[in-house]
């Protein structure tokens, strides 16, 4: 199981870059909170929250894909929608 959550931890933190690459005050949220789950996971090693906001995240990127598909790549959606399903 450790594995797999540090599958979807590593998935959560590309989200994250790419998030950042994309840089719109639009996602500053989302961002803020997968960093924030990334470091609490990284300290308890409890991946509810990565579950929770990696699902948002990849809503999120999805989204923004279907309107500029050069600014997420899908590999990114795709590690992230590997790492979800479980």
């Amino acid at each position: 199981m450790a594995n797999q959550n540090e599958k979807l931890r590593n998935a959560i933190v590309n989200a994250f870059e790419t998030f950042k690459k994309i840089n719109d005050e639009a996602n500053a949220e989302i961002q803020s909170k997968l960093e924030f789950v990334i470091g609490s996971y990284d300290f308890d090693k409890n991946p509810v929250g990565l579950y929770e906001f990696g699902n948002k995240a990849l809503k999120t990127l999805t989204k923004i894909k279907e309107k500029s598909t050069k600014k997420v790549t899908k590999k990114v959606i795709d590690d992230l929608e590997k790492a979800l399903a479980k």
